[in-house]
């Protein structure tokens, strides 16, 4: 089948990701419908498709445009995502995350439509240090974010048992760069990424970074991250769609470059790629931060075909800061 004309339902659609998902699917010929209530997404993000706002706990809202677009597939990107936050406000992330979800797949369910991409996370698997993530590591999420992405990840499973629900299951840590045009990139109030973070410091509008620990069993004693591009993410995202056009079964899949960097170096490489300097404090560990995660993508290179072909640590800073420059959902 051919994807002219044919929407896609794209939650959290004017948020960091959900946003080049857009971009990424009109490039390919979709025409992306972004739902989004404009919580911690922007409205100057949202280029290209059609725009409704709303909660996803608003069954009716939901009703209405599913009734309207009758969309071939759902793209589910939406959801609260500071891990911090979640683990001093729970009940915020088990409304907003896990009841908003099950709203989406009651009205989905009752649009029949029946294809679902789900934007998950590593952190479902919970604390497994210095071990390479994949599909097979058992899941034991150790806050309100992680288990509340992984109840979703349930409540799908029960979905498809019920109502022929299908789905594609994407589970990555942390995810950095913009569009290399700079139409669109990560901006977030309160920001706390490390890249944006930095790039903020290089630019002259925070004065330092905070390091939270140099002790850890690492050559520079920071702890390290496995990072992927936004586009490289999305591209993703697009093949599980069409794997789910094309009748394939339901799958789950982990992103990421299977390699990491430490936080001393996307400082000092942030340093080199912006001819700036970045300067830092040290501060203690944070309760919970591991020496070292990494996500294992075999499963999505063999069978999806994915090939992350822009998270060098130099592409993802370089088009990030190109687009830190521009300003933009800054007014």
């Amino acid at each position: 089948m051919t994807s002219e004309n044919r929407h896609v339902l794209v939650t959290g659609g004017a948020g960091y990701i959900g946003s080049h998902a857009c971009q990424a699917l009109a490039r390919a010929g979709y025409t992306p419908v972004t739902y989004d209530n404009l919580v911690t997404g922007w409205k100057e993000a949202v280029k290209y498709g059609p725009f409704e706002q709303g909660d996803l706990r608003d069954r009716a809202r939901l009703d209405a445009v599913f009734t309207r677009y009758c969309p071939v597939a759902v793209l589910h990107f939406a959801a609260l995502s500071q891990v911090g936050e979640s683990i001093s406000s729970p009940g915020i992330y088990w409304d907003n995350n896990v009841n908003g979800s099950l709203t989406l797949l009651e009205a989905a369910a009752a649009a029949e439509c029946r294809n679902i991409v789900f934007s998950s996370t590593c952190a479902t698997y919970g604390d497994q240090d210095n071990v390479v993530l994949t599909e097979t590591c058992p899941q034991a999420p150790i806050n309100a974010y992680g288990a509340s992405k992984r109840a979703i990840e349930d409540m799908l499973r029960d979905f498809e048992t019920a109502y022929g629900l299908r789905h594609v299951i994407f589970r990555y840590f942390n995810v950095a760069g913009a569009d290399p045009d700079a139409q669109i990139g990560e901006f977030h109030r309160p920001e706390t990424h490390l890249i944006p973070l930095m790039l903020e410091v290089a630019a002259g509008q925070r004065d330092a970074l905070t390091v939270f620990g140099d002790d850890y069993d690492t050559a520079d004693g920071t702890c390290i991250r496995d990072y992927v591009h936004v586009c490289d993410l999305v591209d993703a995202h697009l093949l599980g769609l069409e794997w789910l056009l094309a009748d394939k079964p339901s799958r789950a899949f982990n992103l990421g470059t299977g390699s990491g960097f430490s936080v001393r170096e996307v400082i000092d490489q942030g340093a080199r790629v912006t001819g700036r300097t970045v300067p830092f404090t040290m501060g203690a560990r944070r309760a919970g931060d591991c020496t070292k995660l990494v996500s294992g993508s075999s499963r999505a290179m063999s069978e999806l075909g994915w090939e992350p072909k822009r998270s060098s640590l130099t592409t993802m800073i370089k088009d990030a800061w190109n687009w830190h420059q521009t300003g933009s959902y800054r007014a």
